[in-house]
């Protein structure tokens, strides 16, 4: 990692897991245009709102470099953050289309696409306890944090240092000493099109979000 690094962001090329490493230069030999490295979080550091996902989509935070930029998952949790103050601007899936968040920060479980968008749990001990345990620390106003699915709740509550974890539900509120863990579905395009999440429901998590602020 560089000397001007911050502690919870990874180098490009960090080698980690290997796995991971390996889907890593086999798209970038594939499609050489695509940002294809670990995806740094999006936000400003001093938030008082963390939303923490799973792990960059193929097509989209691994291709364009911001989270959930460019995939089905996007195309909720964008507008929703829009809608319930959390964003200014206009999201078109293009990291470069001058979005800006308010008071809200986002990252992932796992910085590096996985196949199959299947991080193994070594992989996500391995990110959250190099990576996302510091960037908690960092964000000095933190109050809540919003876990997009179950591996991102169960993450969470490790770095935490929860024993037991909490139970994961929708919409649930989990008080972690002086923050809280508010949990959602994961705004997958899978759930989504199953039904499992609906745009109500998020809408739902999101106000137990703003209650905690």
């Amino acid at each position: 990692m560089a000397a001007h690094e911050p502690a919870f962001e990874p180098g490009r090329d960090c080698p980690l897991c290997p796995r991971l490493v390996a889907a890593r230069l086999a798209l970038r030999e594939e499609h050489p245009d695509w940002h294809n490295a670990p995806v740094p979080a999006f936000g400003p550091l001093g938030a008082r709102l963390l939303i923490v996902g799973l792990a960059p989509g193929r097509n989209g935070a691994n291709r364009t470099g911001r989270p959930f930029t460019g995939d089905g998952a996007g195309e909720l949790l964008y507008p929703k953050l829009l809608e319930h103050g959390f964003a200014r601007g206009t999201y078109r899936a293009d990291p470069n289309d001058g979005l800006e968040l308010v008071d809200c920060r986002i990252s992932n479980s796992a910085r590096c696409l996985p196949p199959e968008n299947k991080p193994t749990p070594k992989e996500v001990a391995t990110c959250t306890g190099t990576y996302l345990v510091h960037e908690i620390a960092a964000m000095q106003n933190l109050v809540a944090i919003l876990a997009l699915g179950r591996i991102a709740h169960d993450a969470v509550a490790r770095v935490m240092g929860c024993k037991p974890l909490p139970v994961f539900g929708h919409a649930a509120v989990h008080a972690i000493g002086v923050r809280t863990l508010v949990d959602s579905y994961h705004c997958s395009r899978y759930n989504l099109n199953t039904g499992r999440l609906t745009p109500a429901m998020f809408d739902e998590a999101m106000e137990r979000v703003k209650a905690t602020l």
